[in-house]
């Protein structure tokens, strides 16, 4: 005869971490021009006049604005992309 197996189930006040998304900042910086920062973030991204711009305002006068968010491997493409045309750009998980 065996002894009966005890099995653990997991606590419900246990935390669960959510994965969550990553997000692509492009930070100011005293050598790119305004326009061209809009004109990058609209043919990398697909971002209209009006939305590249009001982007490039963020960056110019908060510091950074956050340009993408998505997976991790989407987030390090978007950085690597943005680094290729001069700009600054970090990611980060989105804050949850």
């Amino acid at each position: 005869m065996t002894a009966p197996m005890e099995v653990v189930e997991p606590g419900t006040d246990e935390e669960v971490d959510v994965d969550r998304p990553w997000q692509v900042l492009v930070w100011n910086d005293p050598i790119n021009l305004m326009s061209y920062v809009t004109l990058v973030l609209q043919k990398l991204f697909g971002f209209s006049l009006e939305k590249a711009t009001q982007l490039m305002l963020d960056v110019h006068e908060k510091g950074r604005a956050i340009v993408s968010t998505g997976t991790r491997a989407e987030a390090e493409s978007d950085v690597h992309k943005l680094h290729g045309y001069g700009l600054w750009a970090t990611m980060e998980k989105a804050e949850g």
